[in-house]
């Protein structure tokens, strides 16, 4: 990744806040390098909305119904 932001999240309650302090604690990261980690990682898998565009936009896959006894044959289902 080459450019950073920053990021500032208002009105998160309290209780939020001290459960990903501890988690991060426990995983002996400061605050800010969990939550980076998570926003990271969030960014990193596309959601349910993003796949379906993907697969809209696919070139459809043409088969017939002996490959997909085939298929069945060789136990993939």
């Amino acid at each position: 990744m080459g450019e950073t932001s920053v990021v500032q999240v208002r009105d998160v309650p309290s209780e939020a806040v001290d459960v990903l302090k501890a988690r991060a604690a426990r995983r002996g990261l400061s605050f800010a390098a969990y939550l980076r980690e998570l926003i990271i990682e969030e960014a990193g898998h596309p959601d349910p909305a993003e796949v379906m565009d993907r697969l809209a936009n696919d070139d459809p896959i043409d088969y017939s119904m002996d490959d997909l006894r085939e298929f069945m044959n060789d136990g993939r289902r």
